[in-house]
């Protein structure tokens, strides 16, 4: 008997886990795996694009190329499309036979709009970087901190009752104690139930998570509206005549008051806008999808606590509109569910519950292991 005794003490004390150390707080995610995959895209698609338009612009060299006169040297064909390059305005005639122009020079800044794009969709991260993350890491190293130290009393606890159990003289009057207790609720963790209730009534993460993917939804929005105003207005002109006679050679005779050009970048900078613009049309459903999420609870993880001792916070108290900093807290803690040592024990032993008999005896993580320590045969039957 005492060797059963024994290697129930040595299996409750390997049950406790152990002191994670400083380490938490380094490997913990500030970002959920949509939001990171969003910033990588939105922030990195446009940046990659702008620098093959830059190497693209350094090896070629001229970006335009005119047709001058037959008798128009070097110098003055390279004149005339450093000139063109320069005004970017294409004349024409309309049926009056007045002059009308019409500027093309987005053309040469749109490399440049694509940056500042880049640093627009970079504005949401930094939002959530420098507001919201600091306190949403707080909150995490507390909750995970005492979620696993509410697991570690509860091995405490069946240890402790182990040895009372042992040394009553009357069992039938130890599990009437340990009934009475229960109802009374003596086993419940107070500070992490009510600091998950008060962060019920806290929006402060909810607010900054919404204004961070409204942001974000505007500013996709807003570029593919640039980008379909380029394509409906300058993107299919990739030729236009260009006016030399300004200046010096405005007095000139035999030089011709318009000249053809053609822009050797225009299906490249196509190329891109069109790559950019269905990318950010196809990320929207995500952004709407990630504020979505703070729609509904998700009571996956929690549910597993509550087979600690009158841990019963999604059965009493989670039952208020989900758009509160709890939930936030919530989805954040699924992404870091490797720092949550507790939960992969408690899961185990959720399934293991699954998996016994006799399970009208078995309420909580307390009576599993109470089962467990070899406790089973002196506890009376309902």
């Amino acid at each position: 008997m005492s060797l059963s005794h024994t290697a129930a003490e040595y299996m409750l004390s390997d049950a406790l886990l152990p002191d994670p150390g400083s380490s938490r707080a380094k490997g913990l995610r500030l970002e959920l795996p949509s939001d990171r995959l969003l910033k990588f895209v939105t922030v990195g698609l446009p940046l990659c694009l702008v620098s093959l338009a830059f190497a693209r612009e350094f090896s070629a060299g001229s970006q335009i190329s005119c047709f001058s006169p037959t008798n128009f040297t070097g110098k003055q064909s390279a004149y005339a499309d450093t000139a063109c390059w320069d005004s970017l305005i294409h004349h024409s005639f309309d049926a009056e036979g007045h002059v009308v122009t019409k500027s093309l020079w987005v053309l040469k800044v749109f490399p440049y709009s694509l940056l500042v794009v880049a640093v627009l969709m970079y504005l949401p991260y930094l939002l959530w970087r420098y507001a919201a993350a600091p306190a949403l890491q707080s909150d995490l190293l507390f909750i995970i901190d005492e979620l696993d130290k509410s697991y570690n009393r509860s091995v405490r606890l069946v240890q402790h009752m182990r040895k009372v159990q042992l040394a009553s003289a009357e069992p039938e009057r130890f599990w009437e104690e340990y009934e009475r207790a229960r109802r009374e609720r003596y086993f419940e963790f107070p500070l992490l139930e009510r600091y998950l209730t008060c962060k019920q009534h806290a929006h402060a993460l909810t607010f900054i998570y919404i204004l961070r993917n409204l942001l974000l939804l505007l500013f996709l929005a807003a570029t593919c509206l640039y980008l379909v105003f380029l394509h409906l207005n300058i993107f299919f002109q990739d030729e236009f005549s260009c006016s030399i006679k300004t200046g010096l050679l405005q007095a000139e005779p035999h030089i011709p008051p318009l000249i053809p050009c053609k822009l050797v970048f225009f299906s490249i900078f196509q190329l891109i806008s069109l790559s950019v613009g269905s990318v950010y049309i196809l990320l929207i459903p995500v952004v709407i999808y990630n504020a979505l999420q703070l729609c509904q609870w998700d009571k996956g993880l929690l549910s597993i606590y509550e087979m600690l001792p009158a841990f019963d916070l999604l059965s009493r108290r989670m039952l208020t509109c989900p758009l509160n900093d709890l939930n936030v807290i919530l989805l954040f803690l699924r992404a870091n569910i490797s720092e949550l040592t507790s939960f992969g024990r408690l899961n185990a032993v959720s399934a293991l519950r699954e998996a016994t008999a006799n399970k009208e005896d078995i309420d909580t993580v307390i009576d599993f292991m109470t089962l467990l320590a070899g406790l089973e045969t002196t506890k009376p039957k309902h």
